[in-house]
């Protein structure tokens, strides 16, 4: 027992350089403690924890240990994450609009060109003002989708339109991802759905000249993406603006899809790789031009001027993209690096990562909910973590090139199998959790398409971007479309193998944060002990799933489905798709989207659904709003249903079926899920595990 306790204080005492690695490791559990509250604290709570942090890092001083000193500054950085993220939700406050709002005309500035939709084409517009709202009620910033085939005004215009406006979306179903948080954090206050195209206004006054610079930098990068788009073609000019401008109105729904099975939908998101790609590619062109240029070469120092120069690259790539969460994120780890390089400090390391680390979370505080946040601090930490442990042989004075080739081939094949093998393993358990897909053959896939997108395909589309301006972008954005091309044909290949893609179902809610803590262990820890954070981090493969729902119900009562065995029944499987496979996947269920398997175990009309003797669960359903059902019609779904599904807020007088629910109990509580339970039912809503939040519909101040 003294050698075994001498062991583990030695494991400790290595620890002693390393411990600061952990602040931004209690920051962000302190932002995720503030997230994950069911109840919206005051704001004067935020203030009063800033003296608290002070307190706590004055207290340092009298330290009469450091695991003291650690303590109290692992604590003053838990408090202060806490006290950031409620600062920064009441900095972004703002107007939300109302649900079931009428038709509204809306006047508004086009922003920019958002991702689209299922439903198409999607505007973010700065509303001038929406039907008869006070100023006080109209959203800072609204998304409104358009009609299909609907010509895109380009930003900087403005129009009206008639639209139906209600609050950003809630969860697809009950503890699933908030987009409606997301959107709350960017500022997006409604959501709407274009009744007819658009008509160009003159508007009585300008915008204020921040929205005027926005617009107009939005407008350069929406020309650009035509521009590339008319070089390339839309087979492969769709993608390539998507990873230049940010736009992805172009992109082919069939590679998007290809792309996701084959685990290579990251490519699209610019993000990390992006960043690092564009910012190393400036920094090795300007520190091979200063050493080709002997004068200058004696005068200053390459590497900083190259640091300076990848630096202005990654802000300018930041400006092209239109500054998206992913990319600021990004682009704070690449300053930090080149930040480290000009300080004559290690640029890769994970001292270099905590802090970039820190930067975001005290400006992004929401980023800990965030699955790309999640995914790229994770991977990130995993190849610092490798490149710390991963052999340097002693190079030989004189080799023959015919041993030194092959030699340098074999150590590069290792370190990049090393590469995707670590960075796989330490973004699985959020893939699993939060999309709930793994790609087969995505570590090779990943390991064809890492040479083209290193070395041809973004050299080119940063040389295409910024020469393309005076004309001469036209040779380097065609070698990047024929990288394009040879990447669109990898993701094809995989896409179509066997067993392309798997499906897997999110675990209980506290093994995504023990898988991330446990990562952590193994990345930050030094030395052997560090191997028992591994179960931890591996906690999503072992943790028991929880027993799948029999009925899902979208949250405002239009779509359902129910589970049979492995699979999940669409009633109505041409609306609220994207919830509905959102919530099969999350369960671990396959969808059958197909009218005749439902017409198999359902008897539907436009307006309804009545179980037949095949049906999985006695389910009855009516999706009218005001159009009243056929004589008889209501009784029938009454009469042979367990439970039944009404979309308005009638509740009919007398109703046999042991549960009836009705539009007023979906718009108090949202998407829905039912167990059985005995000889009745357990119904989850998604409002309950939301709490009551500023994101949320029903939350109230008081």
């Amino acid at each position: 027992m003294r050698r075994i306790g001498a062991w583990l204080t030695d494991q400790a005492d290595a620890q002693i350089e390393r411990w600061t690695l952990w602040t931004p490791v209690a920051l962000g559990c302190g932002c995720g403690a503030y997230f994950g509250l069911m109840r919206e604290p005051q704001a004067w709570v935020a203030w009063a924890l800033l003296p608290v942090v002070a307190a706590l890092l004055v207290a340092t001083r009298w330290s009469v240990t450091r695991a003291m000193t650690m303590g109290l500054v692992l604590a003053a950085c838990a408090v202060g994450g806490f006290a950031v993220a409620k600062l920064r939700a009441e900095a972004v406050k703002a107007p939300v609009a109302q649900a079931g709002a009428r038709p509204q005309a809306v006047e508004a500035w086009v922003v920019d060109i958002a991702q689209p939709g299922e439903g198409g084409q999607r505007l973010l517009l700065a509303p001038i003002r929406v039907g008869d709202w006070d100023a006080q009620a109209t959203p800072i910033r609204m998304r409104v989708t358009l009609r299909p085939g609907t010509p895109l005004p380009g930003p900087g215009e403005a129009l009206s339109l008639l639209a139906i406006v209600n609050p950003p979306p809630p969860p697809a179903s009950p503890g699933s991802y908030d987009f409606a948080r997301d959107a709350y954090f960017e500022s997006v206050g409604g959501v709407g759905l274009a009744l007819r195209a658009p008509r160009l206004v003159t508007p009585e006054s300008q915008a204020p000249w921040r929205l005027r610079l926005t617009m107009w930098v939005n407008a350069q990068r929406w020309a650009l993406t035509e521009k590339i788009v008319a070089a390339l073609g839309p087979d492969t000019g769709g993608l390539a603006a998507a990873m230049t401008t940010g736009h992805e109105a172009f992109i082919p729904k069939e590679q998007v899809e290809n792309l996701r099975a084959a685990g290579l939908a990251h490519i699209i998101s610019i993000s990390g790789l992006h960043m690092a790609i564009v910012g190393g590619f400036a920094f090795a062109a300007a520190r091979l031009l200063v050493a080709a240029w002997p004068w200058l070469a004696l005068r200053v120092s390459g590497k900083k001027l190259a640091a300076l120069v990848g630096l202005a690259a990654v802000g300018g790539y930041l400006v092209l993209s239109g500054a998206p969460p992913p990319a600021e994120r990004a682009a704070i780890t690449a300053a930090v690096a080149f930040g480290a390089i000009l300080a004559d400090r290690q640029a890769i390391s994970l001292h270099a990562l905590a802090l970039a680390a820190m930067g975001v979370l005290l400006l992004q505080p929401e980023a800990v909910t965030e699955p790309g946040f999640q995914m790229s601090f994770a991977a990130t930490a995993a190849l610092v973590a490798l490149a710390e442990v991963w052999p340097r042989p002693v190079k030989e004075i004189e080799v023959p090139w015919w041993i030194r080739w092959p030699q340098a081939a074999m150590t590069w094949t290792a370190a990049s199998l090393a590469v995707s093998f670590v960075a796989g393993l330490a973004t699985g358990p959020f893939a699993i959790q939060h999309f709930n897909r793994v790609s087969t053959w995505g570590l090779f896939a990943n390991l064809v398409v890492a040479p083209i997108s290193s070395f041809l395909m973004m050299p080119g589309l940063a040389l295409g971007a910024a020469l393309t301006p005076f004309g001469l972008g036209q040779a380097p954005l065609e070698v990047a479309g024929w990288s394009i091309g040879l990447m669109n044909q990898v993701a094809a290949t995989a896409a179509g193998a066997p067993a392309a893609q798997v499906v897997i179902p999110s675990a209980p809610d506290w093994v995504l944060p023990a898988s991330f803590l446990g990562l952590l262990f193994v990345c930050l820890w030094r030395g052997p002990l560090r191997w028992a954070g591994l179960p931890l981090a591996l906690a999503i493969l072992w943790a028991p799933r929880p027993a799948a729902p029999d009925v899902w119900v979208s949250a405002d009562g239009a779509a359902v489905a129910v589970r049979e065995g492995r699979e999940s029944v669409l009633l109505r499987p041409d609306v609220k798709l994207f919830g509905a496979e959102l919530w099969s996947r999350r369960r671990g269920l396959t969808p059958l989207i197909s009218e005749p398997a439902r017409d198999t175990r359902f008897e539907c009309d436009r307006w309804s659904c009545l179980p037949k003797a095949e049906a999985p669960v006695r389910l009855a359903a009516a999706w009218n709003l005001k159009r009243p059902l056929k004589a008889g019609r209501l009784e029938a779904l009454c009469t042979g249903a367990a439970v039944v599904i009404l979309r308005n807020s009638f509740k009919p007088e007398s109703c046999p079926a042991p549960l009836v629910l009705t539009g007023a109990d979906f718009a108090a509580g949202g998407s829905a899920e039912l167990y059985r339970q005995g000889s009745g039912w357990r119904v989850v809503w998604a409002q309950d595990q939301r709490g009551r939040r500023p994101w949320t519909w029903r939350y109230d101040p008081r």
